[in-house]
């Protein structure tokens, strides 16, 4: 690996620390699921947190009469660590799966597939991370973006956690991308480098992000 992605990595993975602490994911960090990212722009969400968007100038957003929200993937797929085994990246996607449904279900009826009149939703799981407060991870898995933990000898340090998404949401018969949107969140902090990080730790992080790309939808369709 070269200098540049091992740096973003271990950027990534450790936000807590001066100068890899922006709360906007940084153009170097990008995954590469969106198809084209030089259209976002760095705003607040409806929840007043940082994120970066695209919506497609002069979307008609009431031409949508149900919703479609596909399954959820990591992009790029990770590899589980002791850290961050399989379970909890298995039930990051599955509740991230729920509660979009779940919100989106409060605007638009839920469809089974694409067609005309669908607002698909694509969402990405694009980075998960678990580092010791203060310190740069002593393992990192550069394709997951997951650090795998400390040294003991740093053990009884405080741990935070991090969990980055990208999403396209499409018009569903024709395709075409009418909006994006890039943004991070901080999970649950662990009590240690002992702790293994779960799906729980995310949740409140996952909640906001669907309940923010909901608020936001129906805030262009009262528009």
């Amino acid at each position: 690996m070269t200098l540049k992605p091992l740096a973003v990595v271990l950027c990534l993975a450790s936000l807590g620390m001066a100068g890899c602490a922006s709360k906007y994911v940084e153009p170097e960090e990008y995954s590469g699921f969106l198809k084209d990212y030089k259209a976002l722009q760095e705003e607040k969400s409806p929840s007043g947190a940082p994120v970066a968007r695209w919506i497609k100038p002069g979307v008609d957003v009431g031409q949508f009469t149900s919703v479609h929200v596909e399954p959820s993937q990591f992009y790029p797929q990770p590899k589980p660590t002791e850290k961050i085994p399989a379970s909890t990246l298995q039930g990051i996607t599955t509740y991230y799966d729920q509660v979009l449904q779940t919100q989106f279900a409060k605007a638009l009826p839920l469809a089974d597939g694409p067609g005309p009149g669908v607002l698909v939703v694509r969402p990405a799981i694009t980075g998960v991370s678990a580092s010791t407060k203060g310190l740069q991870p002593y393992e990192v898995i550069p394709i997951a973006l997951v650090a795998a933990g400390v040294s003991a000898a740093t053990g009884i340090r405080d741990q935070d956690t991090s969990i980055a998404t990208e999403a396209a949401f499409l018009d569903g018969g024709s395709n075409e991308v009418v909006a994006q949107v890039v943004r991070k969140g901080a999970g649950a902090e662990l009590d240690n480098s002992s702790q293994v990080m779960t799906a729980s730790d995310t949740k409140a992080v996952l909640d906001g992000w669907a309940r923010d790309m909901v608020t936001s939808f129906q805030g262009l369709k009262r528009q």
